[in-house]
């Protein structure tokens, strides 16, 4: 399956809810880091790349284990390696990061998608390992207010993504059943994991990563969000 794939799959109908991924996919992750490149130094992608690696690691290993540690909790920490993985990066940049990445950009196409999408009166979501309130936050320094309509937070489950559980929240939440909820990632694991769970399911392959968990194929690829426009338009016309 390629990138911007704008054929719906046979049998498929007009999703009654779309639900996003936050970080990576409305929120770029390595915002932060850019802000405050010009003081870390030529390892400042390095740095970025191993901050979000750990995040998600951290998240993974404290599930299994089941001694839950909040988002924020674990930005923090995976925060802490990197700068004692990277010595040459200034300590004292740690508290602006911190505070950079509680307000992260979101990529340039967002707004007007989200807009797009919800004009049409479908439900706009976002289901995230975030605390609410770091996602309360990225939220309104995008500017997003308005256009979600609701949050849906792990926190509550204290279990990450891809628990079967974490995706349930959104089933529950709106009585519906799984395939007509449109769920689109950037994290090619969120993905297996939503179309396990039984998602009608939205890679966004922002990087041209290769393809991967074989076995759970999303059921469209996107090299931006920008792509859900013309599909929903065709799955309605």
């Amino acid at each position: 399956m390629t990138a911007d794939q704008m054929t719906p799959p046979e049998g498929v109908t007009s999703p009654e809810a779309y639900v996003f991924d936050a970080y990576g996919t409305l929120f770029d992750v390595h915002a932060a880091v850019r802000r405050h490149a010009g003081a870390m130094g030529p390892e400042a992608q390095a740095f970025s790349d191993l901050w979000r690696v750990k995040q998600l690691e951290y998240t993974w290993v404290t599930s299994l284990m089941g001694q839950y540690r909040d988002f924020s909790a674990l930005t923090d920490e995976a925060l802490d390696f990197c700068l004692a993985r990277f010595p040459q990066v200034d300590k004292a940049l740690r508290d602006p990061l911190l505070d950079a990445y509680r307000q992260l950009d979101c990529y340039r196409e967002v707004p007007g998608v989200l807009a797009s999408l919800k004009a049409t009166g479908v439900k706009i979501a976002i289901l995230s390992n975030g605390t609410p309130k770091m996602l309360n936050e990225a939220v309104e320094a995008a500017g997003l207010d308005g256009l979600i309509d609701d949050i849906f937070s792990v926190d509550v489950l204290q279990i990450y993504k891809t628990a079967p559980a974490a995706y349930a929240l959104v089933t529950t939440a709106y009585d519906l059943a799984a395939p007509d909820i449109a769920f689109q990632s950037s994290n090619r694991w969120d993905i297996a994991g939503a179309k396990a769970f039984g998602f009608t399911c939205h890679w966004i392959n922002r990087s041209g990563a290769p393809e991967e968990y074989a076995s759970l194929q999303p059921d469209r690829v996107f090299s931006s969000l920008e792509g859900l426009v013309g599909s929903h338009a065709a799955e309605t016309g």
